[in-house]
């Protein structure tokens, strides 16, 4: 016989997640109990079934949570390629990056230092002057070329050597600092 719809929802309403909370805790608190009270052969194998079966879940879930993430990200990216949606990769690193921090924050309870900070704004930056690079080729040859001979070789200059020292210091810097 079906349940008139105010009884369901009265039903519904009567059961709660803290409700459930601690029949859950009761439950698991119970079996633990009842297993402390066995020899310890019984305590061992009882643990390690259970802890197989833990793994085995895990495992199973693990697998689901992968092939789930790993397709759509596939499926973005073909989708991206064909030309159906334009993600904005910058903006979506940008919140990852965001995201990352903040469960770092949370977990750790201190965030990101500067350094680590330093380090993805220049790798995006790098990247971003790489990409520009590969499409802008004759661009490149043409910046080339200018700092260069007109024979092709080239000719170092005190800004080179500057800017050589520069980025040399503040690779050691980061080596050193980041211990």
């Amino acid at each position: 016989m079906p349940i008139p719809r105010a009884k369901a929802a009265e039903a519904v309403d009567d059961i709660s997640v803290d409700e459930v909370k601690k029949e859950a805790k009761g439950f698991i608190d119970k079996i633990i109990k009842d297993v402390g009270k066995t020899s310890a052969t019984q305590q061992i194998a009882i643990g390690t079934a259970s802890g197989w079966c833990t793994g085995y879940l895990a495992m199973k879930v693990g697998k689901v949570a992968a092939v789930a993430a790993g397709g759509g990200i596939l499926l973005l990216q073909l989708a991206a390629h064909k030309g159906y949606i334009n993600i904005n990769w910058d903006k979506l690193c940008r919140q990852v990056d965001k995201a990352t921090d903040k469960i770092e924050k949370e977990a750790t309870g201190k965030g990101p230092g500067f350094m680590d900070k330093m380090e993805r704004f220049v790798d995006r930056k790098l990247d971003k002057a790489e990409d520009a690079l590969r499409n802008n080729k004759r661009k490149a040859r043409r910046w080339w070329n200018s700092l260069s001979k007109e024979d092709g070789s080239f000719e170092i200059t005190k800004s080179h050597i500057f800017h050589t020292g520069f980025f040399l210091g503040l690779a050691i810097s980061l080596v050193i600092h980041r211990r």
